[in-house]
């Protein structure tokens, strides 16, 4: 297992998005990056709906059930909560929910088995849905000597298994606190707003880069603190808020699109529940986007 820290170095080891200035679309080949040979930057990713296609915290859902960590019924929870999270993203109050249900969720896990969940079940449950562009991109900064970072609201022990996989040495992610070998439920470092942008000003200084040459993505309004703080920030697939400030502001948006992100209702059988109290439920959370997104437009 990795220490906890606030930084993380791992050991371990196309297709282009659609590039948009103001609305402008604009096509990228090679790499695209400007350098003049001296000045250090590096690129910092978000990880959910910026990197992969879902959300992190939700995928390993069944594999957490099926391994014996959550309930059937908390399974669901975790299923209905992602169809939420991916039809209309998190807002900062859900995403402070959604921290307090996870972390009271995982209260006496073994901090080991969840790592070598997360490690044996990533090739079925995350690597699919890692966007071809996002993988693209990453390799783009890497051949320009630029650091790449990963800065996540999501647990490092889920984070650092698909760090490794992408070739991403630098993780920066919400610390679960342990104790003999347990998640206690207390969060000793929330990855979020002004705490994450306050991360990436704090890793830079360590990689000894220059934020102003330094290029940010993400696709949530919750990023923009960490988004200034660069000199290149970018939406991708930005939720309407964020896409509202990137256009007042100038800033590029990507759409990334393979693999498209589809959210699958789970099946009654699957979390061994009557088929009709998932149909209401699931009905339920969809009516709660919809009427969500009716208030915003209001």
């Amino acid at each position: 297992m990795f220490a906890h820290s606030r930084f993380f170095l791992l050991r371990g080891y196309d297709e282009q998005g659609n590039s948009h200035t103001n609305g402008r679309p604009s096509s990228m080949t090679g790499t695209p990056f400007p350098t003049d040979g001296t000045t250090r930057a590096a690129a910092f990713f978000d990880l959910d709906k910026t990197i992969i296609a879902t959300s992190s915290a939700y995928a390993f859902g069944r594999e957490f059930m099926h391994n014996g960590l959550i309930t059937h019924a908390e399974a669901l929870q975790l299923s209905l909560a992602k169809a939420s999270y991916m039809l209309a993203g998190h807002s900062s109050e859900h995403m402070d929910t959604t921290r307090d249900q996870l972390a009271a969720m995982a209260t006496g896990w073994s901090v080991q088995e969840v790592h070598d969940i997360a490690v044996e079940t990533m090739h079925t449950v995350v690597t699919p849905a890692i966007y071809a562009e996002a993988r693209a991109l990453i390799d783009a900064h890497r051949a320009a000597g630029h650091e790449v970072v990963i800065i996540s609201a999501s647990a490092s022990v889920l984070v650092e298994p698909i760090a490794q996989e992408l070739g991403i040495e630098h993780v920066v992610a919400t610390e679960l606190a342990e104790k003999d070998g347990r998640f206690t439920g207390e969060i000793l470092f929330y990855c979020k707003g002004a705490a994450k942008a306050e991360a990436l000003a704090r890793i830079a200084q360590e990689l000894n880069v220059d934020p102003d040459a330094s290029f940010a993505y993400s696709d949530s309004a919750t990023d923009i603190p960490m988004l200034e703080q660069v000199g290149h920030p970018v939406a991708v697939n930005p939720d309407r808020l964020l896409k509202k400030h990137a256009l007042a502001h100038d800033w590029e948006i990507r759409t990334f699109k393979h693999p498209v992100p589809l959210f699958t209702a789970p099946s009654a059988r699957e979390f061994g529940i009557g088929s009709a109290v998932v149909a209401g439920i699931a009905a339920l959370v969809v009516g709660g986007v919809f009427f969500a997104r009716q208030q915003l437009r209001d």
